[in-house]
């Protein structure tokens, strides 16, 4: 017997595309399939929208603490054996929810799967293959590979770890996959194409990349106790972008990226590893 799936949708005015959130989910034709909307009160059409599934899900709209507790909330009531969570502007391919539970009925030992996606535009147009790795937590370190949508879990994953940390508005889904991932939890990759991810240029990661990448890194420090070298870099590269510094000044723009780093390596590390001192140095011979 397939198991019991539960598909979460956290919601705030995406009135836009939230329509095509909730058919790509009901799409799926899986029995006994549980979708939950949580909307923050929405003052857009969302509403509108949602009354008019009001037989084939259940939703709620109030007012609550942001994307992660409305995700939470939906995880708490949720009946389900497996679990999903799909943002209200992303989208499941044809089947994706049966392909997983099936990788779930055939693998009791698995805790999460996950799949490919793709970044899809307004339109639902392919813009690119989502980066995704096969299965290492050391590079899960290094590289958010994971594409959030196109990953399932058991409940039993939520009962043993907890729910997310509602003190995150970026990456509350990668500091899930690191904190269940570093206590034991097992991850599968499913080289199969589950979702389409959003982007575009109003998404919440697209318009603030630089308190994005901030609050990774001080994640990563509580969660790691220290931030890799890959993503000190990647801070420092979004603090040039948004300070408009060209790459056409080369020199300039490495000596600025270089003193950038190693002042990110003191305020999380407290110290400049070895590692990223040969790379920096490596960059300035160049």
């Amino acid at each position: 017997m397939s198991p019991r799936v539960s598909i979460i949708t956290p919601s705030y005015n995406q009135g836009r595309f939230i329509e095509r959130t909730i058919e790509s989910v009901l799409s799926q034709n899986m029995p006994d399939m549980e979708y939950l909307i949580f909307d923050g009160a929405s003052s857009d059409n969302t509403l509108d929208i949602l009354k008019k599934y009001d037989d084939r899900l259940h939703w709620v709209s109030e007012k609550d603490g942001g994307q992660t507790q409305a995700v939470n909330k939906g995880i708490s009531q949720a009946t389900g054996d497996i679990i999903g969570w799909l943002n209200s502007d992303d989208i499941y391919y044809p089947n994706a929810v049966s392909t997983i539970c099936d990788v779930f009925t055939k693998n009791p030992d698995f805790d999460v799967v996950y799949g490919n996606a793709y970044h899809v535009d307004g339109n639902n147009k392919i813009i690119e293959k989502y980066y995704t790795e096969n299965w290492n937590l050391d590079r899960l370190k290094e590289v958010c590979y994971i594409c959030q949508p196109a990953v399932f879990f058991r409940r039993s994953v939520i009962e043993k770890y907890g729910l997310l940390d509602e003190s995150l508005h970026y990456c509350m889904d990668y500091e899930y996959w690191l904190r269940i991932a570093v206590c034991g939890a097992k991850f599968f990759y499913l080289p199969n194409i589950l979702a389409g991810s959003r982007l575009y240029a109003e998404t919440k990661t697209m318009s603030n990349r630089v308190a994005v990448h901030k609050e990774i890194n001080d994640m990563l420090k509580k969660t790691l106790s220290s931030v890799p070298d890959r993503w000190l870099s990647n801070y420092a590269h979004v603090k040039i972008e948004k300070k408009g510094i060209s790459r056409k000044h080369r020199s300039y723009f490495i000596a600025i990226l270089v003193w950038m780093m190693l002042c990110a390596a003191l305020k999380w590390n407290r110290k400049i590893n070895k590692s990223l001192l040969v790379m920096c140095l490596s960059w300035l011979k160049k």
